[in-house]
């Protein structure tokens, strides 16, 4: 039981990451719809609506066995970090030295509440 309990517990961290990921994806395809016009537009507002989907569908899953203050700081923490990246690098937003360095402090965090949970 313990044995099951432990890989309930790794699975769910999967799941949370995965959860993280489709989050950047709904961000990003977010993103797109605001840059494109017409039936384009349409498409990428349907992958935003899909990836929301997995995404909270993948949180709710992961917090089972997760607490759910770690487990939502986490995905949001994901959330963060991903989109800035692909703001920076797909969008061509800035990456001023502040920028970069709170999104270390962010990822410090995210590793922190990693690790002092059980």
């Amino acid at each position: 039981m313990y044995n099951a309990l432990i890989t309930d517990t790794i699975m769910n961290w999967l799941l949370l990451i995965i959860a993280g990921l489709f989050e950047v994806a709904f961000a990003f395809c977010l993103g797109k719809a605001q840059h494109s016009q017409g039936s384009l537009a349409v498409w990428w507002y349907a992958g935003f609506l899909a990836a929301l989907s997995l995404s909270m569908g993948l949180l709710v899953k992961a917090t089972q066995t997760l607490p759910m203050g770690t487990a939502y700081a986490v995905w949001t923490g994901i959330g963060a970090v991903g989109t800035t990246i692909v703001g920076i690098i797909v969008f061509k937003e800035p990456a001023t030295f502040w920028r970069i360095f709170f999104l270390f402090t962010l990822i410090s965090s995210i590793v922190g509440l990693k690790a002092v949970s059980h």
